[in-house]
């Protein structure tokens, strides 16, 4: 429910436009003055403010101010008088979003209040697209058609439209966020916003002003109210990753909103309600950190409601060929190049690989893949691609032991060569000679190189 504070020294004006808005099913407060809306908007965020421009004691444009100040997302209607408009105009200027002048009509206000609460939520929107787009480029659709990829999937089609907690557990990297995703766009929840948080990316004192909002002041560098994510979702779902890094203090405030469906704002007096659903996720298993006390038994049984677990890439193999084809298509389409083929050797390489970094892992293998090669990638290529990623900090990519299980030297040696040749074109913006010159080759033992690697491109 949107909120809306009405402002006005004349009580039979604001109590019929407090009427008027509750019928339009707005929860409406009243302030009779400007000094007391401003204390009113330094201790809640509403969304819509209708301020008249001469009261006493402070007037609407100190309103005006202090609104922009401590919410600049909230929306600020004038109300003024015939003969004060050019001072409406100039509330406009610093910020205001409409001005209504006095006598007005019901239905003229109703649009007005109607358009200028869209603008507001477009603009949220707006925000959450580009935290959509910006968390999309990071991951590929849901890809596979094992067995228990095919359980998850049908495990998603039967909860997506219940109200219930979701827990996803599984290892870094087999795409909870895909799953959570899949859960809220299969909903009834699917037109209001989703909203992800890492809980281990977010330092832990800024982690409760991140979830819950804070108000201007409550702490050093709080220069304005500001909304929560669990706010920002209101209506649709949140997304709370690494769940099991959170502190026991943020524990307790998350259990709370799961009971109360209600929270609290860092340096706030006033209860906020919401109506959130809650999907969590972990890689650590939750039942041992319950066991050891690093994690709330009673927060664990209100997410576990709907346990799902992801299988991990090594124990899903059949759908490696998938997924190799997803992401060749996919990274060759964004870069403007041709696809490369993987021989048969090269898949069956990526088939015998352990994938601890599951699909992750996969997809940016397949990235540089699609970044460095032009026709077919050999299980040679392969070899040196993933010992590459396995161990970039060793000095030249060789290994500082013999595994047990012995090493593929030339594919190593090779894989090797080719990155260091595609490195010194890069550096030298693809000019032949100058990437020669890095690598202390000729130029003819510089191009050969090229033609057994099948690099192409770049000028002399």
């Amino acid at each position: 429910m949107e909120k809306i504070l009405v402002v006005d020294d004349e009580k039979s004006l604001r109590e019929v436009m407090s009427i008027m808005l509750k019928r339009a099913g707005y929860e409406v407060t009243e302030a009779s003055d400007g000094e007391q809306a401003i204390g009113q908007v330094n201790k809640e965020i509403y969304d819509l403010v209708i301020t008249d421009l001469r009261m006493p004691r402070a007037d609407g444009m100190d309103v005006l101010k202090a609104v922009k100040s401590s919410s600049p997302e909230t929306v600020v209607l004038v109300v003024t008088a015939f003969g004060t408009a050019d001072s409406a105009v100039e509330a406009m200027k610093q910020g205001a979003y409409d001005y209504l002048t006095k006598p007005f009509q019901v239905d003229e206000v109703q649009l007005i209040i109607r358009n200028a609460l869209e603008k507001r939520r477009l603009s949220t929107e707006n925000m959450l697209l580009k935290r959509e787009m910006a968390s999309q480029s990071s991951f590929a659709q849901i890809v596979g058609q094992s067995e228990a990829m095919q359980k998850v999937f049908d495990v998603v089609r039967k909860v997506a439209d219940s109200k219930s907690n979701v827990l996803i557990c599984g290892e870094s990297g087999t795409g909870k966020e895909l799953v959570a995703r899949a859960i809220h766009y299969n909903s009834a929840r699917s037109p209001m916003p989703f909203v992800a948080v890492n809980c281990s990316a977010v330092p832990e004192t800024l982690l409760e002003s991140e979830l819950f909002g804070h108000m201007k002041g409550s702490f050093t560098g709080a220069v304005a109210n500001k909304a929560g994510l669990f706010e920002i979702a209101n209506g649709g779902t949140i997304f709370l990753d690494e769940i099991g890094d959170t502190t026991p203090a943020i524990q307790v405030k998350l259990l709370r909103v799961i009971q109360e469906r209600e929270f609290r704002r860092v340096g706030g007096s006033q209860d906020v309600k919401v109506d959130v659903r809650i999907i969590a996720a972990t890689n650590r298993e939750l039942e041992k950190a319950v066991a050891d006390g690093s994690f709330r038994e009673d927060l664990y049984y209100r997410l576990d409601v709907i346990p799902i677990r992801l299988p991990p890439l090594r124990l899903r193999a059949g759908d490696i060929p998938l997924l190799v084809a997803h992401f060749l298509e996919r990274f060759s389409h964004e870069s403007g190049k041709a696809a490369p083929t993987l021989t048969s050797e090269a898949m069956h390489v990526l088939l015998g690989h352990e994938w601890r970094g599951n699909v992750r892992e996969l997809e940016n293998l397949i990235e540089r893949v699609v970044a460095f090669s032009t026709g077919t990638v050999s299980d040679t290529d392969v070899r040196g691609w993933l010992h590459h990623a396995l161990a970039p900090q060793q000095s030249q990519g060789v290994p500082t032991d013999l595994p047990e299980d012995g090493l593929d030297l030339e594919g190593l040696i090779n894989g090797i060569e080719k990155d260091l040749l595609m490195r010194a074109l890069e550096r030298s913006k693809w000019v032949k000679k100058k990437a020669a010159r890095l690598l202390k080759l000729n130029t003819r033992s510089f191009r050969y190189r090229l033609e057994k690697y099948a690099i192409k491109g770049g000028r002399d």
